[in-house]
């Protein structure tokens, strides 16, 4: 019973259309498995794939679907001639299976490049095309310069990417345009994409603002959205809708919240300098070993730890008033202490303070941060069943004043070890935001790497000497073409470049990368110029380390993760040994650090305390043993 959602539906009197990621895209979006050779071509499995894609087609069709939509979001890459045959391929194979039905390809995220176009719209079995309008603008000069005829259109003028409120006057002027095109008939309103990345229903949110929440639109506020310029097309305009539409556009252009004037000056004096600092990362390691005398492999952790029920609760608490502030601090502070004491037990030699204090490594800083807003019921899926609710950017970033100083110097004050100020990045606190799309989203970028700059040199005068400012998601921004991909690193670099261009030599510039491949970005990464760098690794099968072995030459210190903790086991010391050695086998000894894959937030100390313990054995173990081979 493949079909059996489609059919419950249909019993309940709705009409829906099943959608399918398409063959190609699954192909292509796939990896191959372990031990199975690099060269293979995930292509050649599309004749294995093709009858199981009939079956469920021919199911459905059988149920009385009268509508299948394929999702392709691969022909907006950039694709050699091989893959879009399969394309071609793939529809001819399902031509015969697909008789009967509307079948409607679609693409999103970006342009469709020219190529694919053709070959979209020339696909057999297809009776319509769905593309991106908002972030695919130039799509449109390919509409209207060959669309093929008596087929449909699913304009994707409503943003399904952010929470903006639509532009209802010009999404009808480019609707108008493309009715005349190919037919009011054969024109269907849409979303520029599935509705998953943005939050369900503004109605749910009673503690914004009335003027912030006039210039949003969740998903339920975009599907009213469609249907109003469907009906404006087919001449029922909402002229009481479109007229409050207008207005609140107006609002938010004119709005003295959204608009900064030191900030934008500040950000446009960026300008002209790449913002290096003016000694090279050897110069500076020297310089800093001196001062943090720390032995070869030092060990570190990359910030969090475990977030048990009691300190949730104590920030619940605290949100809800149902504690003093001084309750509030006294139960961070002993929290701290109970991290520090641990770590010294471990004998780890740059510590963390565990940031028991933080709810999410971008919403903690927003929410000290002018020009963001925050939703209560906003949960967006992130991956699999954890969901995240992003802050909202709707103005010119600063910060009023020091954010983690507090608790930085605290929790120094607690030991005679180096212990790290913990920041997240300017690129990482965009990318994981709904952002402003009033200006280009490096200008927002920027006023958001100020605003860290300030809060790094303000924990540097504070007596930090190790400060991480973590990048989780630098990679994850990377555009999906080729060509848009220098634009992108170079601003995402500088940006991070912009955090930390003023501080001391002395003082040891930490990032942290997750969730990403980064062999192909090798070289942004180097460019980044942080002192340290500590990397996802293990989850990876040490994909990283073939960057080095290929003879990418780097000069800064790096920590590739020992070990993966988004798994409750506990690896053995010599199995965390073992990956060191493989480490050294590409990396100069004095370089070279030891931590875990990515904070600890998630694990209970039952599994921290003695995969930690394990983990500075093996740094110790590799120690002696390097010392007897000198």
């Amino acid at each position: 019973m493949r079909h059996w959602k489609y059919t419950l539906l249909l019993q309940l009197g709705v009409d829906t259309v099943p959608v399918l990621v398409g063959p190609v895209s699954y192909l292509l979006l796939s990896k191959p498995a372990k031990g199975v050779d690099k060269t293979f071509s995930l292509l050649s499995l599309l004749d294995n794939i093709l009858p199981v894609y009939k079956e469920v087609i021919s199911d459905l069709k059988a149920a009385g679907a009268t509508w299948i939509q394929f999702d392709e979001p691969t022909l907006v890459r950039d694709l050699d001639s091989h893959q879009l045959q399969a394309f071609s391929n793939a529809y001819a194979g399902l031509e015969s299976t697909l008789s009967g039905l509307n079948v409607l390809v679609e693409t999103y995220f970006a342009d469709v490049p020219a190529e694919a176009y053709k070959t979209l719209t020339s696909l057999k079995g297809v009776t319509a095309y769905g593309f991106d309008l908002v972030r695919g603008d130039k799509t449109l000069g390919l509409i209207k310069g060959d669309f093929p005829k008596g087929k449909f259109l699913f304009a994707g003028v409503v943003d399904g990417r952010n929470i903006w409120a639509n532009d209802l006057a010009a999404s009808v002027s480019t609707l108008e345009e493309l009715a005349t095109l190919v037919g009011k008939d054969k024109l269907v309103v849409s979303t520029s994409c599935s509705l998953l990345h943005t939050a369900v229903d503004l109605v749910n949110e009673t503690k914004l603002d009335n003027e912030i929440k006039s210039w949003l639109a969740f998903a339920a506020q975009k599907i009213v959205e469609v249907n109003a310029l469907a009906k404006a097309l087919a001449g029922a305009k909402d002229e009481s809708f479109f007229g409050a539409n207008a207005a609140a556009h107006a609002s938010r252009k004119s709005s003295p919240r959204v608009t900064n004037e030191a900030v934008q000056k500040a950000a446009a004096a960026l300008k002209g300098s790449d913002h290096r600092r003016a000694t090279n990362v050897s110069a500076r390691l020297d310089a800093q070993q001196k001062k943090l005398n720390l032995p070869i492999l030092p060990t570190t952790t990359i910030g969090s730890f475990p977030q048990t029920i009691e300190l949730r609760r104590v920030r619940r608490e605290y949100k809800a008033n149902k504690i003093s502030e001084d309750e509030y601090v006294k139960a961070i502070k002993e929290e701290i202490s109970k991290v520090v004491k641990l770590q010294e037990e471990l004998d780890i030699d740059v510590l963390v303070h565990g940031e028991p204090e933080r709810n999410d490594m971008v919403e903690y800083f927003g929410e000290q941060l002018s020009g963001f807003a925050f939703t209560v019921n906003g949960w967006v899926q992130s991956y699999g069943s954890r969901c995240v609710k992003p802050p909202i950017i709707y103005g010119d970033v600063s910060r009023p004043k020091a954010m983690t100083v507090f608790w930085s110097t605290a929790a120094q004050s607690m030991t005679a070890r180096p212990m790290k100020g913990m920041l997240t990045g300017p690129v990482t606190i965009l990318n994981w935001s709904f952002v402003r799309v009033d200006q280009p989203r490096f200008e927002t970028c920027y006023q958001i790497a100020l605003a860290i700059k300030d809060e790094v040199e303000d924990l540097e005068k504070a007596g930090i000497n190790v400060i991480q400012i973590d990048e989780a998601a630098l990679r994850e921004g990377l555009p999906l073409r080729k060509s848009e991909e220098a634009f992108y690193l170079d601003w995402a670099v500088h940006s991070f470049r912009i955090t930390n261009c003023g501080v001391k030599d002395t003082t040891q510039i930490h990032t942290h990368m997750c969730y990403s491949n980064f062999n192909d970005i090798i070289q942004s990464i180097i460019d980044m110029d942080a002192d340290v760098i500590t990397i996802e690794n293990s989850r990876s099968d040490e994909k990283l380390l073939s960057v080095f072995r290929e003879g990418v030459k780097y000069g800064a210190g790096i920590g590739p993760g020992v070990y993966d903790i988004h798994s409750p086991r506990i690896p053995s010391t010599e199995e965390i040994a073992d990956r060191i050695n493989k480490m050294l086998a590409v990396l100069e000894t004095n370089i070279l650090w030891v931590n875990p894959d990515c904070g600890l937030k998630t694990r209970k100390y039952a599994e921290v305390n003695p995969a930690l313990k394990n983990m500075v054995a093996a740094a110790k173990l590799l120690r002696t043993q390097l010392a007897g081979a000198k």
